[in-house]
């Protein structure tokens, strides 16, 4: 990380304890998190990691916060209060979200100043919500006898976020589930935890009661005594498919509530009569969001195989004027990858990709310059075939498969052809078209003409891409339970 970039000081209150029962409290265990600049590959920051103890404190906590506190038994508007004021707290330490972000991850500090608008703007809509939410619906049996059909907060969350998106990811999570009335046990990834303190923080500021939100960062090891604590009644995770899998058996085992956001293969489906110009505007930055590490990346671009040749061309031509370099620089559209064993993972699959006959048209290597640093160029094949690994297998690295088809039904089958579901394009000059060929997609939201994602409307997955939704009216009902009273 270059310093004369680095715009902005991170100032982390307590680096060396974790925010349990509304207090920073020194860890139980010995354990430590190294926070590695992928741009250095130095030790920049380190935190304690929890251990299976202060998972137990954790729990505990959350758990006499949400039996015995005030929290599930405030009325709504007091709730959204406290949401309004977290949000507004982290409108103020805006620089140094994106900084965290930029810093950890290695998204370019360009981009993350835009996106670390969003952990604010989701404790601001769910706060709003709230207030407005239908908690008890009124309804009438044949007999004409009364029936409240209530909705209650599930209880203690367990929230599980990854690394890529640390803090976006997690609002998603905290503001809906702050919202209903739970309590949270927050265990960010081991490898970028600076955004949950600073959440935390903010939490602390604004007054919210003792053990309603609790941050315990740790590996796999502690994650997986968190997801079997007989004291969590659901667990929200966001992350890989693999993972997801392994979560989804031990929520199982005692019918323990769990919603998931997984991995994607995403296909952009560009039809006949696109304009490319308008693609290019969209799948360029999209295709390869935080340098592919983003689960709705688009990475599988379908062309007709009239204009195969045309589409690729243009493409490839506007992916080799982005400019890879330092994340904190402004004028920086790509950083590195974000850890060691993720450039490793990327450079595995160019690697087969070259093996199963994909022919690679640009990047494959380390860019020049960047002999330090998790750096990989922006890459990408063409003559893919959909049962090629790189076509079917989530890279999360800035790889895109250039995949032709014959006429529309081709289309859809390719894209629906792999295990995946999450998100989609479709380009095309008739936007009416564009929704029919949506629909026909087996994923949970496509954009016509573009590529969206809005905290405010539903997102998550078909197939092995998840189960729930996060976002939107969809996210807050994920941590409801509905009770029936009947008045006889």
């Amino acid at each position: 990380m270059s310093a004369a970039l680095q715009s902005t000081e991170l100032r982390v209150k307590a680096r060396d304890a974790f925010f349990i029962g509304g207090k920073w409290q020194k860890p139980l265990g010995k354990g430590v998190l190294n926070v590695i600049s992928p741009v250095t590959e130095q030790v920049i920051m380190t935190f304690p990691e929890a251990s299976p103890e202060d998972v137990d404190r954790a729990v505990a906590a959350a758990r006499d916060a949400f039996d015995n506190g005030p929290w599930p038994r405030m009325s709504v508007e007091e709730r959204s209060r406290y949401l309004l004021d977290v949000a507004e707290r982290l409108k103020a330490r805006h620089p140094e979200l994106a900084e965290a972000w930029t810093t950890q991850v290695g998204a370019p500090i360009s981009f993350t100043r835009y996106a670390s608008w969003q952990p604010a703007e989701l404790f601001e809509y769910y706060g709003n919500l709230i207030k407005t939410y239908p908690i008890v619906d009124e309804r009438r049996r044949d007999n004409g006898d009364l029936v409240r059909v209530v909705r209650e907060p599930v209880g203690v969350v367990a929230a599980i976020t990854p690394w890529n998106a640390p803090l976006v990811l997690l609002c998603y999570k905290a503001a809906a589930a702050l919202a209903a009335g739970c309590t949270v046990v927050a265990k960010p990834s081991p490898e970028t935890p600076i955004d949950a303190y600073l959440l935390a923080e903010c939490i602390e500021a604004a007054g919210l009661p003792p053990g309603v939100f609790n941050v315990i960062p740790a590996g796999r090891e502690t994650g997986d005594y968190l997801i079997r604590h007989p004291g969590i009644d659901k667990i929200s995770f966001t992350g890989s498919t693999a993972a997801g899998r392994h979560i989804a058996a031990v929520a199982a085992e005692r019918l323990t509530r769990a919603s998931f956001e997984l991995g994607g293969k995403s296909a952009a489906i560009v039809m006949e009569d696109a304009d490319v110009g308008q693609v290019l505007q969209s799948l360029v930055p999209f295709s390869m969001p935080i340098t592919g590490q983003v689960c709705f990346s688009l990475t599988r671009v379908l062309v007709p195989e009239s204009r195969k040749q045309e589409v690729l061309d243009a493409y490839v031509g506007a992916v080799q004027q982005v400019k890879v370099g330092d994340p904190h620089d402004p004028a920086t559209q790509m950083g590195p990858l974000t850890m060691e064993r993720q450039l490793k993972r990327v450079q595995g699959y160019i690697a087969k990709g070259r093996e199963e006959g994909a022919k690679l048209v640009v990047g494959g290597g380390r860019p020049k310059g960047f002999e330090r640093g998790y750096f990989v160029e922006p890459t990408v094949f063409s003559d893919v075939d959909t049962k090629m690994t790189i076509a079917q297998e989530e890279i999360f690295g800035p790889v895109v498969s250039f995949i032709a088809y014959k006429d529309v039904d081709d289309a859809v089958r390719k894209a629906n052809d792999t295990i995946y579901g999450l998100h989609g394009a479709v380009y095309t000059a008739d936007a009416e078209r564009g929704y029919e060929m949506a629909r026909r997609m087996r994923s949970g939201s496509v954009t016509v003409n573009g590529m969206i994602v809005d905290p405010k409307m539903p997102f998550g997955g078909f197939k092995q891409s998840g189960i729930g939704r996060e976002g939107g009216i969809e996210g807050l009902e994920l941590y409801f339970e509905v009770k029936t009273v009947y008045f006889a």
